[in-house]
């Protein structure tokens, strides 16, 4: 059905349902007001909600920052063989998405509701090959494979958790403003976890390094192996250290959500239309005009804030010369991003989603270019780390805020298509997911071009430069691309409010319909 046709026979629905005689001297029907207000939500509720999100955000933080430079500087692989593990496992990544999507999208309504089956049953296999990304074998031969496929197992577990957990926002509450709250406490929570990441992992592996911050005595060769070794090792149980935190808070993340929320059933609307197929869904999802606007703006954004994430640690250490302080400019940059978030949702309420997008995104830019512009100033790189992080809360915040209203769009306009509300959240970790992949894999093949010598503590002048093309120029050309595919994004305030409307109405007429039907 063409998404006129469809508009039209919603239009109609609603006439029909509202002209129809109704039996009211039978049994009254609920005021609007009270049916809303079963819809809304706790605050304790939205806190449970809200940690759900917090372990995909506690991992992906620290893998971000940390797991380029563990491969090449604790593991040891050659960067050849580090781009190969990143771009691959974050291309597995991404097919999973849209097959869990599909998945999730014909999964049946359990005892525990149909999202929470998923998130309940991968938890224990993704805490499991989480802690084996960060152990070292002890054999030299097959550490790629190693890497490789603990990897991409744990992104599957994850996408088993995540791709569920994010389709939830809309079982949750059939209230727009309860969904939106819901998500600014869940963005509030993530942006923590992404503290809690980078802090957990920045700090305990902070503290060791196999570079020594004194010269060795040149005539004592062997002492010097050997503190070598021995600090080595040290970063290697850090790093094993962190992981096994991580993993902790994971299950205890998992564990609130589980008991804390209670999944709605969606309500059970009578249609003749078949199921789709995987490949009906997809071409459905894709011929919507918003979604295809918003994924590819919220693509080349986000992946030029991936880029920088994924080579910042380094840009830190070999650029600008702070080996003793990255982990607290990291830090600093998450710390900001969570203090802005609940700013950032007052923003979009005030002056309107697209115009915080402008805002928040391009607020960067300004500090991507005085970081690698001035001479390296450690008080000046804190600096600039408060202000980025502005900007990252924005990024966080905003796709997930508005995904809810194209799915809304695309009810209003499909009325008859139902249950897919998964793919739409799941092709957009997808797109995201596999172009992040191939930029990561690109950049860390460019640094082994330019030299960049594995376990080594002084790089060339190359590397340098390559790591300030990386985190700056490129990420800005992506960020303004994505701005200008963003202004073509036709979902405004103005239509946004009134697809409410229209679905509200849907609501009331059908719980009506229904209970009426009931009584008779």
């Amino acid at each position: 059905m063409a998404r006129g046709e469809g508009a039209e026979q919603y239009t109609a629905t609603l006439l029909a349902a509202t002209v129809k005689p109704m039996k009211t001297e039978i049994k009254a029907v609920k005021p609007k007001e009270q049916r809303r207000d079963t819809q809304k939500l706790s605050v304790w509720s939205k806190l449970c909600y809200a940690f759900g999100g917090a372990p995909y955000q506690i991992t992906g933080s620290a893998l971000g920052f940390f797991l380029q430079i563990y491969l090449l500087d604790v593991a040891q692989l050659d960067p050849f063989y580090a781009s190969i593990i990143l771009f691959v496992g974050r291309a597995w990544d991404a097919i999973t998405d849209p097959t869990v999507g599909f998945l999730v999208s014909r999964s049946k309504w359990t005892g525990i509701g149909r999202m929470m089956p998923w998130v309940l049953c991968s938890t224990p296999f993704a805490v499991l090959t989480y802690l084996l990304i960060w152990y070292v074998p002890p054999f030299e031969g097959g550490k790629v494979i190693w890497y490789l496929v603990f990897y991409c197992l744990f992104q599957s577990m994850q996408t088993c958790f995540h791709v569920p957990y994010s389709a939830l926002t809309m079982f949750i509450s059939s209230d727009q403003k309860e969904r939106d709250s819901a998500t600014a406490y869940r963005m509030t929570v993530e942006v923590l976890g992404t503290v809690l990441g980078t802090a957990i992992q920045g700090q305990i592996v902070g503290g060791v390094s196999n570079c020594p911050t004194e010269p060795e005595n040149s005539n004592s060769t062997n002492v010097t192996m050997n503190t070598t070794i021995v600090s080595l090792e040290d970063t290697k149980r850090a790093y094993l250290l962190a992981s096994g935190v991580i993993c902790i808070i994971y299950i205890i993340c998992a564990a609130v959500l589980f008991f804390g929320v209670k999944e709605q059933k969606e309500s059970s609307r009578k249609t003749s239309t078949p199921p789709l197929t995987f490949r009906q869904g997809l071409w459905v999802i894709m011929s919507h005009g918003p979604y295809v606007k918003l994924v590819i703006g919220f693509l080349f954004t986000s992946l030029g804030f991936m880029l920088l994430e994924g080579n910042f640690a380094l840009f830190i250490t070999h650029a600008l010369g702070h080996r003793n302080d990255f982990q607290n400019i990291l830090l600093v940059i998450m710390l900001s991003g969570t203090l802005t978030i609940p700013w950032w949702q007052w923003f979009l309420t005030r002056f309107g989603k697209k115009t915080a997008t402008y805002c928040g995104i391009l607020w960067a830019v300004p500090f991507m270019i005085l970081i690698v512009s001035i001479q390296s100033h450690l008080v000046i790189s804190y600096l600039v780390s408060v202000a980025a992080g502005v900007s990252v809360a924005a990024a966080f915040l905003l796709p997930w805020s508005m995904l809810p209203d194209v799915v809304d769009d695309f009810k209003v306009q499909n009325p008859n298509v139902h249950g897919h509300e998964a793919l739409f959240y799941s092709f957009y970790v997808f797109f995201i997911k596999f172009a992040s992949g191939l930029s990561l894999g690109i950049s860390t093949l460019s640094l082994k071009f330019a030299g960049y010598v594995t376990g080594e503590c002084s790089q060339p002048e190359a590397v340098s430069l390559t790591l300030k093309i990386l985190v700056s120029p490129v990420p800005i050309v992506l960020i303004i691309i994505g701005i200008l595919v963003i202004m073509t994004y036709p979902i405004n305030e103005e239509r946004r409010k009134g697809n409410r409307k229209l679905l509200e109405d849907l609501l009331d007429s059908e719980s009506e319909t229904s209970e009426l039907g009931s009584s008779v």
